[in-house]
């Protein structure tokens, strides 16, 4: 009899909580209870039209077979237009660029390919819940720093400084960031950079999933941008997931050093071959679009953000972060005690709401809500919330 089956690798991480979250959710509801739910971090905006079409005329003119295992040669130019029209990027299409099964495969491909048992991974908190596990996974040990809301979430370049050992392999940045909506500016990350430029041998991953929901006209810029040296060093990670309500179509990528593409090449080689054909002959034609339908939606999101953040001011028990991008809203409890020792998640849902715990993105006493659904479950939301604090 088979008496263990996970590896001991995998025995000490957690599933996904955000998708657990909301699988939970989902299921009280689906078994009759009364749930609002503000979990899910994926958009409500259907995808493009003209993308489907993309996609069935790829499917109809026989694009349905393996592709390069980095990506069609389209669509990896496509990317490089991007990044270079974009985020002052340039990239050869040919060696410094990979397309994945969506960002978190590509992210996962990165750390698996450059890791080892002992090697450490700089995170910043609140962080995306898959960034520990899949440092775990590849026998690395996250190290933590916590942003406060007094620097705007961004580290500081003393916290940088202060993480940083002889094992330090990688930092891991996310702007616009999921959970809390921030955004760095560029002074923020050209202090980062002049801390990185005395160890050579740390490379950056920017996770810039997020990189078009952006409010108030807040400025945008990739770390690869900050110096010549930055670029040599940073994986830039993207998608069309989040911009264009393409989640289910599985596709990220990446630019970056061409020895970490191809250490990534390689591994994806064994473990995919390579993404969808059709999708991504419809991310190709995603990247071509017209960019207006993108600010349209960051139009929306902003004004959902506006609401939320209204409403949630009106209680004297929260502190509420107002977000400059992403489709998220983090909320701090300011007492705790209030819980009764109990997960927030947990005592939400006694309220009817389903929200994101704020450990499951290293920030305990936090929790996340997600604005990427209609006003009138927000509204609904914000009421059981603040209801649900009044007692």
């Amino acid at each position: 009899m088979v008496h263990t089956i996970q590896s001991h690798l995998l025995a000490g991480v957690p599933a996904s909580q955000s998708i657990a979250a909301g699988q939970r959710a989902r299921d009280l509801k689906a078994a009759g209870h009364d749930i609002v739910a503000v979990t899910v971090g994926e958009p409500d905006f259907a995808t493009p039209p003209e993308v489907i079409e993309a996609a069935f005329a790829a499917a109809r003119d026989g694009q349905t077979k393996y592709t390069p295992v980095s990506g069609t040669v389209g669509l990896r130019q496509a990317i490089a237009r991007k990044f270079q029209q974009e985020n002052a990027l340039v990239y050869d299409p040919s060696a410094e660029i990979l397309v994945g099964t969506g960002a978190k495969q590509v992210i996962y491909d990165a750390l698996i390919a450059t890791l080892n048992p002992g090697d450490e991974v700089i995170i910043v908190a609140p962080y995306w819940v898959s960034y520990p596990s899949i440092a775990r996974m590849a026998g690395a040990t996250p190290v933590f720093i916590e942003a406060s809301p007094e620097h705007g979430l961004v580290p500081t370049a003393a916290q940088l400084e202060a993480a940083i050992t002889p094992r330090t392999r990688w930092l891991m940045l996310n702007y616009p960031n999921n959970p809390s909506g921030a955004i760095a500016s560029r002074e923020q990350y050209a202090a980062l950079a002049k801390v990185l430029e005395r160890y050579p041998d740390i490379l950056v991953m920017s996770d810039e999933i997020y990189e078009h929901i952006r409010f108030d006209g807040s400025a945008f810029i990739s770390f690869g941008a900050i110096t010549p040296e930055m670029r040599e060093r940073t994986l830039v990670v993207n998608g069309v997931s989040k911009a264009f309500g393409m989640t289910g179509w599985r596709i990220g990528y990446a630019g970056g050093p061409r020895a970490v593409i191809a250490a990534m090449t390689k591994l994806q080689s064994h473990v995919t071959g390579g993404a969808s054909a059709v999708s991504q002959a419809a991310a190709q034609a995603a990247l071509q679009m017209d960019p207006a339908i993108l600010a349209q939606r960051a139009a929306i999101y902003e004004q959902r953000r506006d609401l939320v953040c209204g409403l949630l001011a009106a209680s004297p028990a929260l502190d509420v972060v107002r977000p400059s991008g992403a489709f998220y809203v983090f909320v701090r409890v300011r007492d705790t005690e209030v819980l009764g020792g109990r997960p927030v998640d947990d005592f939400l849902l006694d309220h009817g709401v389903a929200v994101i715990a704020g450990e499951a993105f290293g920030s305990p006493g936090w929790f996340r809500i997600s604005i990427a659904t209609h006003d009138a479950d927000l509204r609904a939301a914000c009421a059981r919330i603040l209801s649900a604090f009044s007692r």
